[in-house]
């Protein structure tokens, strides 16, 4: 049995730092809501699905735009994840510190775009509150996190121990995880305990020119189906997924991308047909399940490859 984490960063962009204030209803309506001619494809539709599919996800949600924006905003969108029945995780994007409303730390007068390059005590701050903002939205029993961009090192994980979090999955090979200081000189694939938290590492695979993460709309349905398979038969601990609340969307956010809504029921329907192989988990409640050692990355046949590729030059072209 293979544990599958379908994780959706939940976040909200206003496309530019300029005249936020006016542009940010629209963007959360985009961002969270998707509203399209032919429906809804955001947030609630992807709830809808999962629910329907009686699969599980973890939705980590973003909540530091609020401190520009106001707590009502965050408040609906915990309010439909939990209604939808999955669960709520910290997702941080400190791009959104120096927006605040209110100072959140010393120094806040410039952007910094990733947790990283903040001090330790910095980041434990800004962790302290993004907890207590989701919180007060309704958000009960975090206990896992995510940094934004997966812009992390090993002082977040000090951080979130001392915070009382017990998971992280902000490691990905692909971007900042081999430089982050968890397991230096290793790539990190599986679950791993590293300075008082699990990290729960993105899945990775080689597709034959370098690595590449497990992400809804960067992978083809036949490859997502053939790497579980795959990481099933290789006794592999966990598979994380990576997904955002507006990725249904097309680029300019106004209609449905067809191939990654059908890459998303596709999924979900073959986690349901198969649940005597996959455990659709999330992090409440979580007993970790840790390897004696990490082994190499999942690799992608040629064919379920150029099916991809040919899959996304057709989306490119009609984004």
């Amino acid at each position: 049995m293979l544990n599958v984490f379908f994780t959706v960063d939940v976040e909200i962009w206003c496309d530019g730092w300029e005249d936020i204030d006016r542009k940010f209803p629209e963007a959360f309506r985009r961002y969270i809501h998707g509203p399209t001619p032919r429906g809804g494809f955001g947030l609630p539709y992807q709830l809808d699905v999962l629910r329907d599919q009686g699969i599980g996800a973890t939705f980590f949600v973003e909540p530091l735009f609020s401190t520009r924006f106001g707590p009502h905003p965050l408040e609906e969108i915990v309010h439909l994840v939990r209604e939808g029945g999955q669960e709520v995780q910290l997702h941080l994007h400190t791009e959104w510190v120096d927006e605040s409303r209110e100072p959140l730390l010393e120094d806040c007068r410039r952007k910094r775009q990733h947790l990283f390059m903040f001090s330790r005590d910095e980041q434990r701050r800004l962790i302290t509150i993004g907890l207590g903002l989701l919180r007060a939205a309704g958000a009960d029993a975090i206990n896992a996190f995510r940094a934004g961009s997966f812009g992390f090192n090993v002082d977040t994980l000090r951080a979130l121990s001392a915070s009382g979090i017990d998971f992280d999955s902000s490691y990905n090979a692909t971007l900042f995880g081999p430089g982050s200081g968890v397991l230096s000189g290793r790539v990190v694939v599986e679950p791993v305990a590293c300075e008082g938290v699990i990290e729960y590492p993105m899945a990775v695979f080689d597709d034959g020119t370098g690595l590449r993460h497990v992400q809804l709309a960067a992978c083809s349905s036949a490859e997502l189906e053939s790497l579980l398979w795959q990481a099933l038969e290789r006794q592999r601990k966990a598979f994380v997924i990576l997904s955002h609340s507006f990725e249904l969307l097309n680029q300019a956010k106004n209609r449905p991308d067809d191939i990654v809504v059908r890459r998303f029921r596709r999924l979900c329907a073959f986690l349901d047909r198969n649940r005597d192989s996959f455990r659709s988990c999330r992090f409440s409640g979580l007993t970790p399940d840790l390897p004696a050692e990490q082994p190499a990355p999942l690799t992608s046949g040629l064919w379920a490859t150029g099916r991809r590729i040919i899959e996304q030059a057709y989306r490119r072209r009609y984004r």
